[in-house]
């Protein structure tokens, strides 16, 4: 009995406090199964993970730090959400995985004012560490892609005390809001022109045109070019929304850009053919990976392509290359030799449906989306999108890459340059 009872007051206190704490972290979150099971996780793993020895005394307790079981580590240290616990000077005693990848490493025994620059959670921090009283606020962080959280912060009432940082990612749900507004605003907009044009010949047909065969045949010819241009504007806006809303989730397999370059090209080649464009590529023989999603990047390069073969001369040539830069990153060049595009129209090439040329490119199947999604997509490879162009010299678009890591930590010797003519 004696042992039960020395069990209870010495482990199943602390998980009792622990489910408290559980339950008051799980109401702010919400009814989601995931946040009932993270504050359980959290709260039982700092309560029953605090370990001291048996023999010391409250005030020995009080002045040494807290110290975290291997178990509670390991168990804070496998949550999927960002974790972070400070002793009661506000500094850093453990980080978990997911935190790390917000904050970066080496943050252990730092103020969280060195760790965390937001206000609003820097001052609930301190408010809680002050009164005991839990909060929570919402905040954003704007780099290196915009990322929406919820933070709930409480203090863990041991000897001597702790701070819990608990973050709920709200990236998701905020991005769905916007896409849906974004979606709704640009269909109705876009979709405003060819719907019209396909109403109005269809007005005509029921009307006086009705028994002009020349007539008809005309204007349905024209009614399919326009069906088929909104068809691409569904395609590429949901595509868009598709590639926004995972954009803060990034890629995980090793591909090889030329690869993907390659085959992006070669879907291509037929409508090369039937503009007698020449497309010649040269990429060096073994060229590190990146890490990258291989639908993503060939819908990339399949883009980056197309303009260049629609846009470039005719007879032309567009030329493709990949390498690697002095500084380790990995490239890949597409270079039209077409009319090119004016200095001041470069830095809205990638906004949605901007257009240099509104006549020509809708006369070209153009949507006004095609660069809009490639600068996402570029974004969500943490890379870069570098346009060159001047009048009358073509235009040169370039995505630079982060390499896969490699277990030496070294950078590859490239082999030589092999080219291709499609």
């Amino acid at each position: 009995m004696a042992g039960l009872k020395g069990f209870f007051h010495g482990r199943l206190w602390p998980l009792a406090v622990g489910m408290a704490l559980a339950g008051v972290v799980a109401l702010l979150f919400g009814p989601l199964a995931f946040g009932a099971v993270l504050a359980v996780a959290v709260g039982a793993a700092i309560f029953l993970g605090l370990s001291a020895p048996e023999t010391a005394s409250e005030s020995a307790l009080q002045e040494s730090p807290p110290a975290l079981s291997p178990l509670a580590r390991a168990v804070i240290g496998q949550l999927p959400a960002p974790v972070m616990l400070l002793d009661e000077s506000e500094r850093v005693i453990l980080i978990n995985d997911s935190m790390r990848t917000l904050v970066g490493w080496g943050v252990e025994n730092k103020h969280v004012s060195a760790v965390l620059r937001n206000p609003a959670v820097l001052t609930a921090i301190d408010q809680t560490s002050h009164d005991g009283e839990p909060a929570t606020v919402q905040f954003s962080l704007p780099v290196p892609i915009e990322r929406h959280y919820q933070a709930y912060v409480a203090r863990v009432n041991a000897a001597p005390p702790i701070t819990a940082l608990l973050l709920h990612d709200l990236t998701a749900i905020r991005r769905s809001e916007q896409m849906r507004a974004d979606f709704v605003a640009n269909a109705s907009h876009e979709l405003r022109t060819p719907l019209a044009a396909v109403s109005g010949f269809i007005d005509t047909l029921r009307g006086h045109a009705k028994d002009d065969e020349a007539a008809r045949g005309k204007f349905l010819d024209i009614m399919s070019v326009e069906a088929a241009r909104m068809r691409r504007l569904i395609d590429d806006l949901l595509s868009l929304t598709r590639i926004e809303m995972n954009e803060h989730v990034p890629p995980q397999n090793r591909i090889q850009l030329d690869h993907v370059v390659r085959e992006a090209a070669a879907a291509l080649s037929p409508l090369a053919r039937g503009d007698h464009i020449t497309v010649e590529i040269s990429t060096p023989a073994h060229l590190p990976p990146v890490v990258g999603d291989r639908d993503e990047l060939i819908q990339l390069f399949q883009n980056l392509i197309h303009n260049a073969i629609k846009y470039g001369r005719e007879d032309g040539h567009v030329w493709i290359s990949c390498g690697q830069t002095p500084e380790g990153q990995i490239f890949a060049t597409i270079k039209d030799d077409g009319e090119g595009i004016a200095s001041s129209a470069v830095p809205r090439l990638t906004e949605r449906f901007y257009r240099v040329d509104v006549k020509r490119s809708r006369e070209k199947g153009g949507t006004g989306l095609g660069l809009a999604i490639v600068k996402h997509i570029v974004s969500r490879h943490q890379g870069r999108l570098q346009i060159e162009s001047r009048l009358g010299e073509g235009s040169s678009f370039t995505v630079l890459l982060p390499p896969a890591p490699t277990e030496s930590g070294g950078k590859s010797e490239l082999a030589p340059a092999v080219t291709e003519m499609l």
